[in-house]
């Protein structure tokens, strides 16, 4: 159901236009009850995105990207972050945008990719919609080393995680990112659906370091 007749734009101002654009925005929305009211709100337009896990389900394993992020470790994550391939649009469509990003990124040439679902990731403040993609892949399938664009100062290492491991790591607080978690919980319940199960609650599970992941071939 559109709820467009409940909001009045009222005025827009451009905070920022640097790396993306960020914008306070006066509008009224008509509450529930029917009354008007007057808000105010800072919005951070970075563009949509997509994102994809790659995975060998004979072998029961994912593909994951290891990197530095500057906003998670000024938010005390003093490590790398492990992550799922992604990358903003820049007008592409999104199939097309994440496979060349997933090439860029690891090496592998994605051959089928499926739609699993889209979410805004930070509804409160930022425009984002991220398009969340599954493909399963071979070890045959890498191309080339990948590592990113050293230009935009991308510094990537590629990892080939068990499943199981994968999970455990979510548990362990090892991978923190969002958009990983995501996929691979619904990996859990749709890809690798006869996986033993974990108690993410009482188990001990390895630190990030435990991890073997390396740029180039698996």
């Amino acid at each position: 159901m559109s709820i467009a007749h409940r909001v009045r734009v009222e005025d827009v101002t451009i905070l920022s236009d640097d790396w993306y654009v960020l914008k306070k925005t006066t509008f009224s929305f008509q509450r529930a009850d029917g009354n008007w009211q007057r808000q105010s709100r800072e919005t951070y337009d970075r563009g949509n995105g997509a994102t994809i896990l790659l995975y060998d389900p004979k072998r029961r394993t994912v593909i994951l990207t290891r990197q530095f992020r500057y906003p998670a470790f000024v938010n005390g994550h003093d490590d790398l972050l492990i992550e799922a391939p992604a990358g903003l649009l820049d007008n592409a469509e999104p199939e097309a945008r994440i496979r060349a990003e997933t090439e860029e990124e690891t090496g592998f040439r994605v051959r089928d990719v499926r739609l699993a679902f889209d979410a805004f990731m930070s509804p409160g403040s930022v425009t984002e919609r991220l398009h969340f993609f599954v493909g399963e892949y071979q070890p045959g399938d890498q191309a080339s080393a990948g590592g990113g664009n050293e230009a935009e100062g991308e510094d990537i290492a590629v990892l080939e995680i068990g499943i199981d491991e994968a999970l455990a790591m979510v548990g362990s607080g090892a991978i923190r990112d969002g958009k990983t978690i995501m996929l691979l919980q619904y990996a859990a319940l749709n890809l690798f659906s006869n996986r033993t199960p974990i108690d993410v609650g009482a188990a001990s599970f390895p630190e990030t370091a435990a991890v073997t992941g390396r740029r180039g071939n698996l």
